[in-house]
């Protein structure tokens, strides 16, 4: 399965989660309920911009889909990767 490689400097994670579940769900990005009621999205984005060696795995439901991120950037949900570039 391809994955999507994150650019610490120019992407957000939390920008990226919400793309992919826009994209998952058929839905403009605008009209999704927000991120931050669900998971801190400071918080997302700050465990992902820390240079480490350590392989880190976020998952949580969001409505009714199951979302992953990790550390190489990839966002999935429900089992798939969403690729914004």
């Amino acid at each position: 399965m391809p994955g999507t490689t994150l650019d610490y400097h120019n992407d957000s994670i939390s920008l990226r989660v919400v793309e992919a579940l826009a994209d998952a769900t058929d839905t403009d990005a605008h009209e999704l309920e927000p991120l931050y009621n669900v998971v801190d999205p400071e918080a997302l984005d700050t465990l992902f911009e820390r240079d480490s060696n350590v392989p880190i795995r976020v998952e949580f439901e969001y409505d009714d889909s199951s979302v992953e991120v990790r550390s190489d950037g990839t966002v999935t949900v429900d089992g798939t990767v969403h690729d914004d570039r």
